[in-house]
């Protein structure tokens, strides 16, 4: 945690801020440790200020003893505005990207003009090249999502509803460990497969459905996310083909991933992959995300971003073709940036599309 806070003590240095209102839960909790689900933030050059309310201050004092913890008795933004003068700070930088507009204003009323100063991405830039603990972590994650994935395929049956399915993965993984499910599970069958985010249904399987299932958990913080498509009963020809074409993209997209290497000629391995066999219209959404404290983080593997994979990044790789009225094929995997190459972090078979 030091090594975080100097990093970013630094940060504050180079735009000349005094101090930063942290508001963000996972930035919260990267800087910080707390697990409490209210409370804020104030880093400043020489202090550290943890803000919550009288049902946390006995949490937050044995969880950051670094901190200063400050019971807020009103309002964060008055404890604030009672403590800028204490607190040495003249430019105050907060996360606009975080603030609704109505909590803007009322900050804004409590502190004099100029002293307020976008800061938005000052903790993320830190938070998306991982340590070594972090990554440990992760594999944990991702070891706990392929193990749900090895014992789910023997629960796909025909008549088992989608929401069981969710129910039985999310079972398996807090049994196994895991705090709660990265996001709600995505189990989309038959045509439903044709919806990229289809959250489980009542619908039952049926033999002949392709079933896609998107998933994840929580393990000492840190997130997996894992997709694959499998097949109830023989395939038919077009469903083989189509799982093919995804896996193809899919191995042209980690095949890609070195330091060095753009986010946006991720997605335009991935992606020519599918162009090429006539499906572009089919593949409309990102090829893939960073993974971290929360399951969608910075950098997005898309056309429009130019970051510079850097080793040490985790992100995913997610190509799908999806066909209104047919149903859809989705592989993803989790991903480990190294200096040379890539390090697949999820490893549960994907190689051919598996028939139960």
């Amino acid at each position: 945690m030091k090594r975080r806070v100097d990093l970013l003590r630094d940060r504050l240095c180079q735009k000349e801020i005094d101090g930063l209102l942290v508001m963000k839960p996972e930035n919260r909790k990267y800087l910080s440790g707390f697990s409490g689900t209210a409370g804020s933030l104030v880093v400043t050059r020489e202090q550290l200020f943890l803000l919550t309310d009288f049902r946390y201050i006995e949490q937050a004092e044995h969880e950051c003893k670094q901190w200063q913890v400050m019971e807020i008795k009103t309002s964060t933004f008055d404890l604030i505005k009672t403590s800028l003068q204490d607190w040495k700070i003249s430019r105050l930088g907060y996360e606009e990207d975080f603030l609704t507009h109505k909590q803007f204003l009322e900050l804004s009323e409590k502190v004099h003009d100029g002293i307020l100063v976008p800061a938005a991405g000052m903790v993320e830039n830190l938070r998306i090249i991982k340590s070594q603990d972090e990554i440990a972590q992760m594999i944990n994650s991702a070891r706990m999502a392929d193990e749900a994935f090895a014992h789910i395929l023997s629960f796909l049956k025909p008549g088992c509803t989608e929401v069981e399915i969710s129910l039985e993965m999310e079972y398996f993984m807090r049994r196994g460990g895991a705090k709660k499910i990265s996001f709600d599970t995505i189990v989309a069958s038959g045509v439903r497969g044709a919806m990229p985010h289809g959250v489980a249904s009542d619908k039952q399987l049926e033999i002949g459905d392709l079933v896609t299932m998107d998933f994840g958990c929580e393990f000492n913080n840190y997130c997996s996310d894992i997709t694959r498509t499998v097949c109830l009963g023989a395939p038919t020809e077009m469903q083989e083909r189509i799982y093919r074409i995804v896996l193809e993209a899919h191995d042209a997209g980690v095949h890609s991933i070195r330091q060095g290497v753009k986010a946006s000629d991720v997605d335009l391995a991935a992606r020519n992959v599918i162009e090429k066999y006539h499906f572009g219209k089919n593949f409309r959404h990102s090829t893939g995300h960073g993974v971290g404290l929360i399951v969608h983080e910075n950098p997005v593997i898309s056309a429009k971003d130019g970051t510079i994979l850097q080793a040490g990044m985790v992100i995913t790789v997610e190509p799908g073709v999806y066909l209104p009225g047919w149903g859809g094929v989705r592989i993803e995997d989790m991903v480990l940036v190294e200096e040379k190459g890539a390090r697949l972090l999820t490893n549960a078979p994907r190689d051919h599309l598996i028939v139960l």
